[in-house]
């Protein structure tokens, strides 16, 4: 109960302080907080804009199996939570996610900007030739015909592709952005910038779900927040 309180007045806190803007996640989870708790369930928890699933419209609480593929239309966003998983789709992505038990193993992002946060178990990430092996991690991914963004925000992944040595990346605080490109049949991870997500997306996100980031630390934030 106490772990519970500490998280919803952090994220009393960074509404408070507008973090992410009108057109953010700020106005759900402040009408969540009003009724008292945060949301957990699997399904989609918000809705700007339009999405479909497997190709249908869905709404807020629109159920979410398996096997489903997911896609946000232009000028939206779409937060999902999946058992211990959330995500938050920026406009035009599309992903897919596959498990056994109601639960997350892997997740196809076929196209667009995916935050994510994991549970501590295997996921495997596919996004175009890459190969992100994760376990109880947030992530940023950045998914174009011609590169993979990806920035383990904090945690520990495997990165492989074709012709490449196994990468392993551990951070605490989005320390290795990285640019996964196809040099020929070879795939190269490159240093990247530090791009398009929030910290305070990632404490909301996190929210959803029961936790909160590592790099808070007794509710409160490092004083290098992104």
């Amino acid at each position: 109960m106490k772990d519970a309180l500490t998280r919803r007045r952090l994220v009393q806190a960074i509404l408070a302080g507008g973090g992410l803007g009108a057109a953010g996640l700020s106005g759900f989870l402040s009408r969540a907080m009003a009724a008292g708790d945060l949301p957990n369930q699997t399904g989609v928890a918000r809705l700007e804009g339009t999405a479909t699933i497997n190709g249908q419209p869905a709404k807020v609480g629109s159920a979410i199996s398996m096997g489903d593929r997911i896609g946000t239309g232009p000028a939206s966003q779409a937060v999902i939570v999946v058992k211990g998983d959330a995500f938050l789709l920026r406009a035009r992505t599309v992903i897919e996610i596959k498990g056994r038990d109601g639960s997350l193993t892997d997740l196809l992002i076929a196209g667009g900007r995916v935050l994510s946060v994991f549970s501590r178990k295997p996921v495997s990430v596919h996004a175009a030739t890459a190969t992100i092996g994760i376990r109880g991690t947030g992530a940023y991914f950045e998914v174009e015909p011609a590169e993979v963004y990806f920035c383990l925000c904090y945690g520990e992944a495997v990165i492989d592709g074709p012709q490449m040595k196994p990468r392993e990346v551990k951070t605490t605080h989005h320390e290795s952005p990285l640019l996964l490109r196809q040099d020929g049949s070879t795939m190269r991870a490159e240093p990247g910038p530090f791009r398009n997500h929030k910290d305070e997306e990632l404490v909301l996100l996190e929210s959803l779900v029961g936790r909160e980031p590592p790099f808070v630390k007794d509710g409160q934030y490092p004083a290098n927040k992104y």
